[in-house]
């Protein structure tokens, strides 16, 4: 991962330097030690303290320096030869980022004359340049990663230091352009660390030419353009590790440039997107066994796979990532069976076919597998515990895998992730996947066709994230379930009767889903000790009573409880001042809005489709974080406040990551073939938040978790909101999506809406809005949805920008609004708009009268007529008339 380095600014006092001329003195013996070396040593000693840092105890406790810790000398001469001076700075504050720098002139460590190591590594100094180095004519290792430099023209002084065959600069805040020049002079150097800074411009091709060059880094930089390889490019045959991973390199990278690099072991061109691999070595064997290819996220051609390649060659490889890769077909045969020591095997985003059956063979060195996001098809092996004894990682979803989950599962005692969602699986789940693999982090099995009684009667869980959602689990939730559960996820199952967590023991949980089932009943207090919970989702049941008084023990930052049949609603339930969503519509709570004030950090509030009444109070405006309120389809009345128009909607969207505020259990790991440097194998355990809805542009779309910081809205319709609208809502630039339809909003068209340059659906209709509309609305460019309809409108409809796309579906039922005639010319002449026609159910109501009179009068015409001529009375009085 691509780490954020910090800036820091100077901290205690002036700038580490130069000693002063009254501490040069000339070389003479301290009891062992060059006397000018060890006033450098003090000199360090106390611009550490200076800096309110620690220090080794034995410094300038004895007068010979050689015997001081981190201090090595050459027993010849008793000159210093290695300072190991990592970590020496510990930073004050919190975190780093609080912290201020160590600031150090690397010219203080000139007196070192036969200096050949020196390790200045994750001390979080402010560096200008190297030039304080220049005299250090032995010096072989330098590193002084984790550091910042802060002046110009780094990597220039770098190539002043001809002696240096190891240098670590990584994670340094260096940026600019790598000459050729720079490296001219380094005919020595052996390995270059640059990885984690902000270099850019393109790879000099003389980094490829260093005839001793053996390790390079360049990874997870800025550099564009293509590697400066080519067929009769001179590389030096001494390399062993190429690293050139996480940049904007495009181009062609052809694994034939390699042949003659005979000691080759690890290739990392990873995330990459434009660049394009061949893998074809026409015909040739190469001269190099690898034991670690990583190429995701690259362009990858199929024949890397398919043949004839090199890859097949390569019987050490311990690493092979081409996850990412655009790669179609099936998977061959040999990576099972002609690599024995694979480890660490990623295929997965890819556009692979077949039966996965080929893979299962014995693989006793294999610990992570992911085939994720493909379109494999096939079941697991019934031994699969036999097949991948040692495995860890067991990732294979989003792919047409079917059959039972084999409980020998259970039996693979270092298993930390299975991931197998998405996919078609059936039957019940061995209950010893949630009771016997201590180690089992996450198992998520979401989105399959798995059935039977929810955890088949167990209780005491060992497993710490569990996705069982979109499945076909019945049965009641266990009153008495336990273990150390974090994310507990079962929603869009079949799960039935009460929801009563009286016993529960699960006390480190953060995430708990009972979404889209049948629970029923009312919502017992218990549910209040749960108070490691942050996320509660309990939409989509059939809950009823009130939501419990918790005295805020519970620490939501997002509540969800639509779709249910909740009556009351407690303010203690959760504590206000944390929740950041919170989602109550479609129940039947009543009651007044006066408590929401206090939601201080609250992003989106949905409370539509309820009883709530009362006015929107003022207080409202405090709600500074907002990014979408929903409060349609209730009882709410009075004036809409001014002041909304200076809640800043959407200025703090990015203030919260909702990625990393509903992110649980990232996983880092590192598996037994990686190196210390290779980044460790992430997998993202991002709960994943069930989509929200809002409705806008006259439908209900649902949305995703990025929806959070895209969306900024305002939905007030189906109230009885009335008076003006404030012109200050004008002042809402970012909001998208403003619907006040369906209340009794009178007066003018504030002209202030054409400020809100952002706004893509406005919704005025069904209100008694008199006057014209205002014609710089026209400006407004983004505007897609656009309705008046139903009002007291008046002047002619504009038809320029935006306007001219309408329909006149958003101005029905305005009798006084006229079309522009030619010329752009309003007049009586120039057609009104149609007014609002009856309402149907009027229509049918009065026709249903006329028929039932019509058919009555008919019936009884018939039925007089038929008395007078069939009945003999009748005939008597026809006789008589």
């Amino acid at each position: 991962m691509r780490r954020r380095r910090v800036l820091p600014t100077s901290r205690g006092g002036p700038p580490l330097g130069p000693l002063p001329p009254s501490d040069q003195s000339m070389f003479y013996m301290a009891c062992g030690c060059v006397a000018e070396e060890r006033a450098a040593l003090m000199h360090v000693r106390s611009s550490l303290l200076k800096a309110n840092s620690l220090v080794p105890d034995s410094w300038g406790q004895r007068d010979d320096c050689c015997s001081w810790e981190r201090v090595t000398c050459n027993n010849d001469m008793a000159r210093v030869s290695g300072l190991d001076l990592t970590a020496m700075y510990v930073p004050q504050g919190n975190s780093i980022a609080e912290s201020e720098c160590w600031s150090l002139n690397l010219a203080v460590f000139s007196p070192f004359h036969e200096l050949q190591q020196l390790d200045l590594s994750l001390n979080y100094a402010c560096l200008q340049n190297l030039d304080g180095l220049q005299g250090l004519t032995k010096l072989k290792y330098l590193n002084v990663s984790d550091n910042s430099f802060i002046g110009n023209d780094t990597m220039g002084s770098l190539g002043k230091l001809a002696s240096l065959e190891v240098i670590n600069l990584v994670g340094c805040n260096i940026s600019g352009t790598l000459r050729n020049t720079a490296f001219k002079n380094l005919k020595n150097m052996r390995e270059l660390h640059l990885r984690s800074n902000q270099l850019s411009g393109s790879i000099p091709s003389s980094l490829f030419e260093l005839p001793r060059l053996e390790y390079l880094d360049l990874s997870e930089n800025l550099f564009l353009w293509h590697i400066p390889m080519s067929s009769f490019a001179n590389i030096s045959s001494a390399l062993r590790t190429l690293k050139l991973s996480g940049n904007n390199l495009s181009g062609a990278f052809h694994f034939f440039w390699l042949r003659n690099c005979t000691m080759l072991e690890k290739i990392d061109l990873s995330r990459n997107n434009d660049l394009y691999i061949d893998a074809k070595f026409h015909g040739l064997v190469p001269p190099f066994q690898l034991t670690s290819l990583m190429l995701s996220g690259c362009n990858i051609d199929d024949s890397i796979i398919v043949g004839p390649n090199f890859l097949d060659t390569q019987h050490h490889l311990q690493i092979l990532d081409l996850s990412h890769g655009n790669l179609t077909g099936s998977i061959p045969n040999w990576i099972f069976t002609n690599v024995p020591t694979l480890v660490y095997l990623n295929i997965a985003n890819n556009s692979l076919v077949g039966s996965i059956d080929p893979m299962w063979q014995h693989q006793s060195a294999l610990e992570m597998i992911n085939i994720s996001r493909n379109h494999f098809v096939g079941q697991l092996p019934t031994n699969i515990s036999s097949v991948f004894p040692n495995l860890e990682v067991l990732a294979a979803s989003n792919n047409i895998i079917s059959g039972y989950l084999p409980p020998s599962l259970c039996n693979i005692s270092s298993m930390r992730i299975v991931d197998l969602s998405n996919n078609k699986f059936t039957g019940e789940v061995p209950t010893c996947l949630f009771t016997d693999v201590p180690s089992l982090g996450i198992l998520k099995l979401s989105n399959n066709n798995l059935g039977g009684s929810i955890f088949r009667g167990v209780s005491d869980l060992s497993v710490e994230t569990i996705y069982l959602g979109s499945n076909k689990f019945e049965g009641t939730l266990p009153s008495n379930l336990s273990g150390s559960l974090v994310i507990m996820d079962l929603h869009d199952n079949k799960l039935s009767g009460k929801f009563d967590a009286s016993f529960w023991g699960l006390t480190s949980l953060q995430v708990l889903s009972v979404a889209s089932n049948n629970l029923s009943g009312k919502i017992y207090p218990a549910i209040c000790k749960l108070n490691s919970l942050q996320i509660l989702d309990m939409s989509g049941n059939n809950f009823v009573g009130s939501t419990p008084n918790c005295a805020d023990e519970l620490q939501l930052y997002l509540l969800d409880m639509s779709r249910n049949s909740l009556s009351g609603f407690s303010r203690g339930f959760f504590n206000s001042s944390q929740i950041t969503v919170l989602d109550l519509r479609y129940n039947q709570f009543i009651g007044s809005l006066d408590w929401i004030h206090s939601l201080s950090q609250i992003r989106m509030l949905l409370l539509g489709g309820n009883r709530f009444g009362g006015q929107i109070s003022p207080n409202l405006c405090h709600l500074q974080y907002l990014n979408i309120i929903d409060l349609s389809d209730n009882r709410i009345s009075g004036s809409l406040p001014p002041c909304i128009g200076g809640i800043s909607f959407g200025y703090h969207a990015d203030d919260l990551d909702f990625q990393t505020l509903f992110g649980f259990l990232i996983f880092g790991m590192g598996f037994s073939s990686m190196d210390d440097d290779d980044p460790p194998f992430m997998y993202d355990a991002l709960y994943d938040l069930q989509g929200f809805t809002f409705s806008t542009k006259g439908n209900i779309y649902a949305y995703s978790r990025n929806f959070f910081n895209l969306m900024f809205g305002i939905d007030l319709s189906g109230n009885m909101l009335s008076g003006e609208i404030p012109w200050e809502i004008g002042n809402l630039t970012r909001v998208k999506s403003l619907n006040l339809s369906n209340n009794h909003f009178t007066g003018r068209i504030p002209s202030t809406l054409a400020n809100m340059s952002a706004i893509e659906s406005l919704d005025l209709s069904h209100n008694e809005l008199n006057g014209p509309i205002p014609p710089q609305l026209s400006q407004l460019w983004s505007l897609e949805v656009f309705s008046v309809a139903y009002n007291n409108l008046s002047g002619c409809i504009p038809d320029s920008g935006q306007f001219a796309s309408f329909s006149m579906d958003s101005y029905i039922g305005n009798k006084n609004l006229q079309n522009m005639s030619l010329g752009n010319v309003c007049s009586a002449n120039s057609g009104h708009v149609a007014p609002a026609p009856e309402e149907d159910v009027d229509e049918t109501s009065a026709d249903l009268i006329l028929y039932v009179v019509s058919a009555s009068f008919v019936l009884s015409f018939w039925a007089t007529v038929a008395f007078f001529f069939c009945h003999p009375y009748g005939r008597s009085v026809m006789l008589k008339l």
